[in-house]
Parts: structure tokens; C-alpha cells; sequence
């Protein structure tokens, strides 16, 4: 890998790795979900290929119905509980890192944001950045 990044949860329990060229976008998300998983207004993903992806460590995993009928699970530290990954079982080619814990997360730039006609008041869509109301179609 030439432009290797890497990441964690917060106790380092659970790491992985992967090439930056490989990275296919980054979004916030602001739908109910993500934001009761982060605990924040939104959740900062990193979409990259499933199979570019290099882990060491093991996640548990909790799978919801989304709101537009798509199967999530989001992956968490069984010993931190950070959530580290997440993926839509109907694109299991996709994983969404969290950006949050990437060790240096510097390089990111947001390419859209989801679901913007729920976010709050108190944690608005990026002016600058294309919105969606719902998920876009990929």
C-alpha cells in the first residue's frame, strides 16, 4: 500500500488499515441512527471497498432496518464500545469508517451529506456541501 492510513477504536483492541487511493468518498450523515450511535449531531464516514480494507482485533456488530429499508450494521468494540465501522448489507462491496477514528484524519474532505432533512437545528448540514434529503442513490 503506498498511502497507508490507519485507525482504531479507542482502546487500540481493534485496528486496521488501508490505502488512501482506494477511498471512494466521505459524508456526514445526519439521519436518527447515526446520530444515536455517535451521540453527536452526525456521523463522519469514510467510504472504502470492503476489500481494501485491513483489520487486526474483532468488533461486535448490531443491524438495524434504516429508515429508507436497508439492512445497517454497525461494527463496535466489545471491550471500548467505540463504533469503528459500519456497512449496508445490500452493498457488502462498501465500509463506512468512521473518520473519527482514523489516527490522522487531516486528509478527509467531506464529498456530500445524508440525510440532511434531519438534521438539528443545533448541528446543521455544511453550507458548502451538497445535500441530500435522504440516501443518495449509488
Amino acid at each position: 500500500m503506498s498511502n497507508v492510513v490507519t485507525g482504531s477504536c479507542l482502546c487500540e483492541r481493534y485496528r486496521y488499515a488501508f490505502d488512501r487511493d482506494q477511498v471512494l468518498s466521505a459524508h456526514h450523515c445526519h439521519c436518527r441512527d447515526c446520530r444515536k450511535m455517535t451521540g453527536s449531531g452526525k456521523a463522519t464516514i469514510v467510504l472504502v471497498p470492503t476489500a481494501a480494507l485491513q483489520a487486526q482485533g474483532e468488533l461486535n456488530a448490531y443491524t438495524v432496518t434504516g429508515a429508507d429499508g436497508s439492512h445497517v450494521t454497525r461494527c463496535f468494540c466489545a471491550n471500548c464500545g467505540s463504533g469503528v465501522i459500519s456497512y449496508v448489507e445490500e452493498m457488502p462491496d462498501i465500509r463506512f469508517v468512521k473518520a473519527g477514528t482514523l489516527d490522522d484524519s487531516s486528509w478527509v474532505t467531506i464529498d456530500s451529506s445524508f440525510w440532511s432533512s434531519t438534521a438539528e437545528p443545533w448541528s446543521p448540514v455544511d453550507a458548502g456541501c451538497v445535500a441530500f434529503e435522504r440516501n443518495p442513490v449509488m
